[in-house]
């Protein structure tokens, strides 16, 4: 008798929300998608509560349990089953259940009380980005059998798997926990589904003969492995999960390593949000994200600043992306929250554990920002770094630092490797910076693992310049800042990883500055994910092995000049331009090509490199476009046309 899961997203579940009001609505949702990303930091913050009716689920009381489980309530819930609370849980990124068997009747009514108002014990408060509230992942009824996998640990489902290669072949130990009595066996099967090793115990160790190496986005193979649980011979609950055989580790002169080989990280942060429907997000927008992030060519995401979505994991591990995990411990040090950074720590390390993707637990970011008990913030930081240590023995621990966090600050030195949220050519004058910035860290800590956990700068794709300038929120600027700092770290290849700020803009409902209040747009591609920004572009043509070429500037229309300049992003060696149709010019290189061409009346322009093509029309106007313009008050910055 296996388990059954009943999901109850599309139930008939009744929203009491800010304004006192009850309306119907469907899991996955949030109460802050439209205040949370206006602006004005005054988005609502409070208790919401959801309502819904449901029967019970067939069972034999006698024999089974119910268990009532949440994929993620932001940020704290208190959980109550026909008049009864059941459970409260502070934390609003990671999965919590609670048995519901001796309670459930015929007919239930299920409320969940789920708050993000403002604390000091409950992480994150203080942070760039929107805290919204709601119940905004699945809501499942879990149907087991008395004797089962462990269902009551930090949301883990009671079985680990610990892969370690040993030259051709790898150990496999796997553990697990169960929660009553019976046998347990272990199947470990390839990626055809074909068994490669069993067994029975608690705890046992397979060896895999030539095993097949999870070897990043070229190759990420993954096993499976089963396990049944039998009482008197009848099978009656059974886990499953996919792992990895890969080995890995960080060289502070020569950079990350993967299964022996120099594997240098250089990919994106991500944030979990979407434009109107806040953190809801479906398996479909999970979806696009990584296909976006794909086409890039990356090969690792930093999933900032908290515990993703399971399903966004597995496509880690399925596309090979090496990833950096983490917890919300976030700018500001709370001396109430130590006991939630333990839950949260846990939790994330609990829940994924068999992730083959993940290789580092993050402890905190830019923690330094305004804390003021600086002894109980780096007790706090020892005491997490030891927790990760041993809840997992085979990863490695980091931080991210704040710029202002000098190179001498003993947080920088609690981990095992460090990386840096810098923004230097945008927030401070000089491109120069990153490489002094860079090669002073170095020398100064040759035996210190470094990389860039944050750059990047602001994009407004109908803000444009022909003379691009810091902090003008151009698309323009930003290609010229990537291209600066992609040369740099590929002159650097002993930093062990660098990540963009952001894949893609999101909601920052504190932010006021820039063309759209509440709004980070520091992304490669728009929020809504309709607009893939120049940039992402440059970010292909390093990155990515598929053929392609890219015609930029095609937002930027109407120009006052009468010769322009127009860029090419390619991964080919060779890109020819034609304007009117006649060719300005072949060039030969790398990247970035750059083209001037006389610029009267319209112009349509096309870039060829072998069969592949792109095409655009830009046009010679006496004055500035004022879509182009960032009007006065709307930001710190302003636009050169």
């Amino acid at each position: 008798m296996e388990r059954t899961r009943i999901n109850l997203n599309k139930l008939d579940w009744q929203f009491t929300g800010p304004d006192k009001k009850t309306v119907p609505v469907t899991i996955p949702h949030t109460w802050n998608a439209i205040d949370g990303q206006d602006g004005g930091n005054d988005y609502w913050r409070g208790t919401c509560t959801y309502e819904v009716t449901f029967t019970a689920p067939k069972f034999d009381i006698n024999v089974q349990q119910v268990w009532l489980q949440f994929d993620g309530v932001n940020a704290s819930a208190d959980v109550i089953l026909n008049g009864k609370k059941f459970l409260h849980h502070d934390g609003g990124y990671s999965t919590f259940r609670v048995d519901i068997t001796g309670y459930i009747m015929k007919t239930n009514q299920l409320t969940v009380s789920v708050d993000n108002s403002v604390n000091g014990h409950v992480y994150p408060q203080k942070a760039d980005f929107t805290f919204y509230g709601g119940i905004y992942r699945d809501v499942t009824l879990l149907v087991v059998d008395r004797n089962h996998f462990q269902l009551n640990y930090f949301g883990g489902n009671g079985l680990r798997i610990t892969a370690t290669p040993k030259g051709k072949d790898a150990e496999v130990r796997v553990t697990t926990w169960v929660t009553g009595q019976g046998e347990v066996n272990i199947k470990l099967l390839d990626a055809e589904g074909k068994e490669v090793a069993a067994g029975t115990g608690y705890d046992e160790t397979f060896t895999l003969q030539n095993a097949h190496r999870w070897d990043g986005v070229k190759d990420p193979y993954l096993y499976t492995c089963v396990a049944t649980l039998y009482v008197d011979g009848k099978a009656v609950d059974e886990v499953s999960s996919r792992f990895g055989v890969r080995e890995f580790y960080v060289d502070p002169q020569k950079g990350f390593f993967l299964n022996g080989r120099a594997y240098p990280l250089r990919g994106v942060s991500r944030h979990q949000d979407r434009k109107g429907i806040g953190n809801a997000l479906t398996k479909e927008h999970h979806d696009e994200d990584m296909a976006l992030i794909k086409e890039m060519g990356c090969n690792t995401v930093r999933l900032a600043h908290y515990q993703h979505d399971q399903y966004f994991y597995d496509l880690c591990d399925e596309a090979g992306m090496v990833v950096w995990a983490e917890i919300p411990y976030i700018s500001e040090h709370m001396p109430k929250g130590r006991d939630n950074t333990i839950s949260q720590a846990t939790e994330l390390v609990i829940q994924n554990y068999n992730h083959a993707s993940i290789v580092c637990w993050g402890v905190s970011n830019e923690i330094t920002i305004s804390t003021k008990d600086k002894k109980d913030m780096m007790d706090n930081h020892r005491e997490l770094n030891d927790l990760y240590h041993a809840l997992d023995k085979t990863r490695f621990t980091t931080l991210a630092c704040y710029a202002m966090c000098g190179p001498f600050n003993p947080v920088a030195h609690l981990t095992d490797v460090v990386s840096w949220n810098l923004y230097l050519g945008w927030y401070v004058p000089g491109l120069f910076l990153n490489d002094l910035w860079i090669d002073f860290f170095h020398l100064v800590y040759p035996k210190r693992a470094l990389g860039y956990s944050e750059y990047g700068c602001e994009a407004m794709t109908n803000l444009h310049s022909s003379h691009p300038k810091r902090e003008d929120q151009t698309e323009e600027y930003q290609c010229v800042y990537h291209e600066y700092l992609l040369k740099c770290f590929d002159k650097r290849p002993f930093m062990w990883a660098t990540h963009v700020w952001n894949m893609f803009d999101f909601a920052a409902d504190a932010r006021d500055q820039g063309g759209e209040p509440g709004m980070n747009h520091k992304g490669l591609v728009t929020f809504d994910r309709k607009i893939k920004k120049d940039s992402f572009y440059l970010y292909k043509a390093w990155w990515s092995d598929e053929p392609f070429v890219h015609l930029c500037g095609k937002r930027y229309v109407d120009r006052c000049e009468n010769e322009t300049q127009v860029k090419v992003y390619s991964n080919q060696p060779s890109v020819t331009l034609y304007a009117n149709g006649k060719k300005i010019a072949e060039q030969s290189g790398s990247h970035v090509f750059t083209f001037t061409v006389p610029l009267n009346g319209e112009v349509k322009l096309e870039a060829k490199a072998g069969e592949l093509h792109d095409e655009g029309v830009i046009r010679h106007v006496d004055t500035p476009n004022p879509d182009y313009i960032l009007k006065k008050g709307e930001g710190k910055g302003k636009n050169w046309v």
